[in-house]
């Protein structure tokens, strides 16, 4: 930037104020441009110019646009004479000369001095502001600034920002079939494109230094468009307004909601994969041999009690509609639907980068990296040292540390509660009750799990920002990062602690009749039902996402802002007089609306929430295939809301300029990789894909899956059960000399009783094998795809390719004429130099040609190796020509 201004006083620390609206720092002057000010109040007033433009977007005369907003309370002090003291009046003054200030009036002097004195620079930078006139005692003003097109192109002009060279280049593409199944595709999508002006917006900065001492309320720009086109629900089916939206909230908003666009894109061919998958378990469920074999009744699997002493033996297809409803979601198809969305996941985050590199093509972001700087956030940080810091970050382990196992805590309260609850309900002398206790227990602990999560989510994101406060980060950028990692470990867990519960403890370390594990030295671990802990991950995992995103994502996102607007509203109410004001128009004008808004408060909520929602649609896919269609139908309401969001509910953030979506992508990433790892341990562990296979290809006598319910259960005699376990009151007690039990165990007449058979090894090596071939297949294929897809779109390579001939050419050109003209200099000094007579030679042809060699080449040193980032900006090619030519 440049500065502004001609002096700093001493006696006033608030001298510097970092505007940012245009990338200057305006600090002191020593002289006051009041009058400018007051000029053009003086006459608005008296020509009685009092009407606003119908939008309310423009200054009083209806032609000067509001660039900016900056808002204030006030409070006018009363003049006191000092006791002991007369009043000593001067002629033509006011009113006294020595007053007492009270320690309000005082701190509000001081405010308002560094108010005039910030406002008058800024007029000295060239903008034009307009103010409200303080006519009440107390209460709310705005500062409106309009920034000249002199300013703007004079802060282009510093801050380099890339212009056309002076001649005109197409550089046109290659047919082919490729071009015109675009255009077709083109003309197909034209409905679908929204209708939308094209809207140029400047780049604007915050002023936080002045509003975190409050000598500003707050600085925005003002909302003036985007609403028909992009944020109401009824366009949901259109495509979004990516450029404007950059135009309108800058790259890095503009590249969020290309990233949620795209992701919701990619989210319909997944959703169409997932639908098939379950459509084809509700055609074969027919035709399924284990779920018809145990629901056939002639069958009669005697099963062993569930609970001690007060549950009875049972038979095994009582629990048919379970191992029906778990053919749905465990069948062939889910193996080849997990590959596929490992695939996908591959191939989104591939399609993301080709888009990030054409959107940072067209938005001109090639060279940000060069251009960006890390602002240091406190002069004092950078005389830390490590022993410092120290204290910060064993802060940060310590609380983190807990905050993970306060997680495992509430999630172990649950199991305890399942565990003492089915138990309670077991008791029960109806029938009904206890035949529905599985289902009532799993319900409620999973309703009580997603309210758990909700309220820690909360306390986790205030958790996190504070611990990264403590560490005193240097820059910024380093503290989102930081604060991203906290934020998104703790609500990881949080998130998932429970569905990793179901799907990879829960029933594996029950034990065996006789010989059961306890808690609480009575009550027993709890199993899987019948049918597999399968059905109940879908379960979990379904009612936490679903919650998630209807009440996280979506009530609290609407509900939230809408409370703090109001709540807002009537504290200003309260603390501000009733009074009049003459000037105040009757319809409030655009600025007064922003203010009401809720402030922008960042991105990472709007990206938390869509990376724990990726997290729901690839980790546990192979439990629930039905997950990217849910996602889907929420994106869509998602986009829309979000837009409203930003357009109605916050007030219009300052645009940042941004390459790339930062730490996320490589979250993103993480997720990916670990996807394919869960999701080839819930195949392999928690669904019965393995033993299934292991039974038709090595066990079944007919190669058919025959008997593989007899070959799932063992035996256990009923006279093994400890003393005080067995059923009490049981009508076939004693009918029954053997129940069945879920596991592969030695049979009572076996001489190792009760340990783990040959089937038991060979199934778990089984297990393991597919683990390492689904991991390697799915990794290769992953490779495969990333080998496959560039990383920058071939339009976009030849486009840059041609760009940079087109400017070698052009700066050889420049330079061949700049050769003639120091060539013609040359030979017009020789014909002077032969002219002369006595007076001597007039200068000399070799040192003219020497300095303009040294020209040429300061010339080619500041062009560097990247020539194009030079001529592309107004003191380029120019700036050459007019220092050869001086």
């Amino acid at each position: 930037g440049v500065t502004a201004g001609l002096g700093v006083e001493a006696r006033r620390p608030w001298a510097c104020r970092l505007l940012g609206l245009f990338g200057f720092l305006v600090c002191d002057s020593c002289v006051f441009f009041s009058q400018i000010i007051n000029n053009y109040l003086e006459r608005t007033q008296g020509e009685a110019v009092d009407k606003a433009c119908s939008s309310g977007m423009h200054f009083r005369d209806s032609k000067r646009k509001v660039d900016y907003v900056l808002a204030y309370h006030y409070r006018n002090r009363l003049a006191r004479h000092l006791p002991g003291r007369a009043p000593q009046e001067r002629p033509g003054s006011p009113g006294p000369e020595v007053i007492e200030l009270g320690p309000l009036d005082a701190l509000e002097e001081e405010k308002r001095l560094q108010r005039e004195e910030y406002e008058r620079n800024l007029v000295e930078a060239g903008l034009e502001i307009e103010k409200d006139p303080e006519n009440k005692s107390q209460g709310l003003s705005f500062v409106r600034i309009h920034a000249p097109w002199q300013v703007l192109s004079r802060e282009a002009e510093i801050l380099k920002i890339k212009m056309p060279t002076k001649k005109v280049y197409e550089i046109t593409e290659e047919g082919g079939i490729l071009k015109k199944l675009n255009e077709i595709w083109c003309k197909l999508t034209e409905p679908l494109q929204p209708q939308v002006p094209q809207q140029e917006n400047t780049n604007m900065k915050s002023i936080g230094t002045l509003i975190a001492n409050n000598v500003y309320d707050a600085a925005y720009p003002l909302h003036d468009l985007l609403y028909q086109e992009w944020a109401r629900y009824g366009v949901f089916y259109k495509f979004q307004p990516i450029d404007l939206i950059r135009k309108y909230f800058g790259e890095k908003i503009g590249l969020y909601f290309a990233w949620l666009g795209l992701y919701t894109e990619f989210l319909i061919p997944s959703s169409v994969v997932g639908i098939i998958v379950f459509l084809y378990g509700c055609i074969t469920i027919e035709s399924d041999i284990p779920s018809k074999e145990m629901c056939d009744q002639r069958n009669a699997f005697t099963m062993c009690p569930l609970c001690d002493k007060f549950c009875d033996y049972w038979n095994l297809s009582s629990a048919c509609a379970t191992a029906r409803a778990s053919h749905l979601f465990d069948n062939p198809a889910t193996v080849f639907f997990s590959v596929f969305m490992a695939v996908w996941a591959t191939m989104f985050l591939e399609q993301w980068k080709r888009l990030q590199m054409r959107l940072s093509y067209s938005w001109d972001l090639t060279g940000l990296e060069e251009e960006e700087f890390l602002c240091v956030l406190s002069q004092d940080e950078e005389k830390l040292t490590w022993s410092d810091r120290m204290p910060g970050y064993a802060t940060n382990f310590g609380l983190i540390l807990f905050m993970i196992m306060l997680t495992f805590s509430a999630v172990f309260g649950v199991i305890v509660y399942r565990i003492t609850t089915a138990a309670a309900l077991s008791f029960s002398t109806k029938e009904t009750t206890r035949s529905n206790v599985r289902v009532t227990v799993t319900a409620t602990a999973v309703i009580i799990n997603l309210v758990v999560i909700l309220i820690l989510d909360e306390i986790y994101g205030a958790v996190a920002k504070w611990l990264t406060e403590i560490e005193v980060p240097k820059t910024e950028k380093t503290f989102e990062e930081r604060l991203i990692l906290k934020a998104f470990l703790l609500k990881f867990v949080n998130s998932y602690a429970p569905i990793f519960y179901v799907a990879f403890f829960k029933g594996r370390f029950v034990g065996r009749p006789g010989h059961y594990v306890y808690v609480f030295d009575g009550y027993r671990m709890e199993e899987c039902a019948p049918g597999g802990c399968l059905m109940e991950l879908c379960i979990q995992l379904s009612i936490i996402m679903l919650g998630k995103q209807l009440i996280q994502n979506n009530l609290f996102e609407i509900g939230i802002p809408k409370l703090k607007k109001l709540f807002r509203k009537l504290k200003d109410e309260r603390t501000e007089p009733k009074e009049t004001d003459t000037n105040q128009s009757k319809d409030p004008q655009q600025w007064d609306l922003d203010y009401s808004l809720e402030p922008f408060t960042g991105l990472t909520p709007e990206y938390m929430e869509m990376i724990i929602q990726f997290g729901f649609v690839t980790l546990f896919v192979a439990s629930f295939p039905l997950a990217p269609l849910f996602a889907l139908l929420n994106n869509i309401i998602e986009v829309r809301l979000d837009a409203k969001k930003f357009v109605t509910e916050l007030r219009r953030p300052d645009t940042v300029r941004a390459k790339d979506i930062g730490i996320w992508y490589n979250i993103l990433s993480g997720i990916g990789k670990f996807s394919v790892i869960i999701n080839a341990f819930v195949i392999a562990v928690t669904s019965d894909f393995i033993p299934r296979l292991m039974y038709q290809y090595a066990y079944s006598q007919n190669g058919t899956m025959h008997g593989f319910i007899n070959h799932t259960l063992s035996y256990f005699n009923v006279s093994h059960l400890k003393a005080g376990t067995q059923p009490e009151n049981s009508p076939f007690a004693h009918d029954v000399l053997f129940c069945r039990f879920k596991d592969y165990r030695e049979p009572p007449w076996s001489q190792n009783q009760y340990e783990f058979s040959k089937q038991y090894w060979a199934v778990l090596s089984a297990r393991l094998a597919f683990v390492i071939l689904f991991q390697n297949l799915v990794m290769f294929l992953s490779v495969l795809v990333d080998w496959m897809i560039p990383d920058i779109p071939k339009d976009i390579s030849e486009q840059i390719k041609r760009e940079k001939a087109v400017l070698v050419d052009f700066f050889l050109k420049e330079e061949h004429e700049k050769l003639k003209l120091i060539e013609s200099f040359i030979a017009r000094d020789q014909q002077k130099h032969k002219s002369e007579t006595k007076a001597g030679p007039c200068g000399d042809a070799r040192e003219l040609g020497r300095h303009a060699g040294i020209l040429l080449a300061h010339a080619a040193s500041v062009v560097g190796p990247q020539p194009s980032l030079f001529l592309q900006t107004p003191c380029g090619a120019w700036g050459i020509e007019r220092a050869l030519l001086l």
